[in-house]
């Protein structure tokens, strides 16, 4: 698992986020905008993922795009990244994009590490994962999340039901007293994922 820092190594305030290539593509502007809009020091550890659809996956489901099913390597993923949270005198907050966003939601349901979570445009559509959230309790205190507003047009009619899934996801949050938002971008699943990145944790990481 390869590691790449951005910002200051000596920062109380810690942002974990898996990527792949495409994320690292944009990931220094992505480090640049938090930068410029949170007004903290803070230290971005980004940890390449090797097998997207497995190592992010928190159980198998079938193929929605393509022929790769998605597996269930999330508890590895997140034993390896927990290593990454070690002092405690630093405050951990966990996000990422797409599938990683919903990594990202999924591990605040299995440790109260992390201090809030930066969910961009997470993949909610996942088989089962809001009916799991009905049935376990969240263990952080703020949740950003966002959608792109061409994402639930898609012609995937399971990619189709992020819409009102994320909607269902903002509710439950809400009503369980989580500091949470939605917020709706311009654009399909693909345009400006760093920036959307960028202003989730942005939002997280503010007091």
């Amino acid at each position: 698992m390869m590691i790449y820092e951005f910002g200051d190594a000596n920062a109380n305030t810690v942002l974990i986020q898996p990527v792949d290539e495409y994320d690292l593509a944009g990931i220094e502007n992505e480090a640049s905008i938090i930068a410029a809009s949170c007004g903290k020091s803070f230290q971005l550890i980004a940890f390449k993922i090797d097998n997207w659809n497995t190592d992010l996956s928190p159980w198998k489901a079938p193929a929605v795009f393509g022929k790769e099913d998605f597996g269930e390597g999330a508890e590895k993923t997140l034993a390896e990244l927990l290593k990454l949270c070690s002092d405690e005198n630093k405050t951990y907050y966990i996000g990422g994009y797409s599938l990683a966003g919903l990594f990202a939601l999924w591990a605040a349901y299995q440790t109260d590490k992390f201090a809030g979570v930066a969910a961009a445009s997470p993949s909610m559509w996942f088989p089962g994962f809001t009916d799991y959230m009905k049935d376990h309790e969240i263990r952080t205190g703020a949740v950003y999340l966002s959608l792109g507003d061409k994402e639930e047009k898609a012609r995937n009619p399971i990619m189709a039901t992020v819409g009102d899934r994320i909607r269902d996801t903002y509710s439950l949050l809400s009503e369980r007293g989580v500091r949470s938002v939605l917020e709706w971008n311009e654009g399909n699943h693909f345009k400006d994922a760093d920036v959307r990145t960028a202003k989730a944790f942005s939002w997280v990481i503010k007091d």
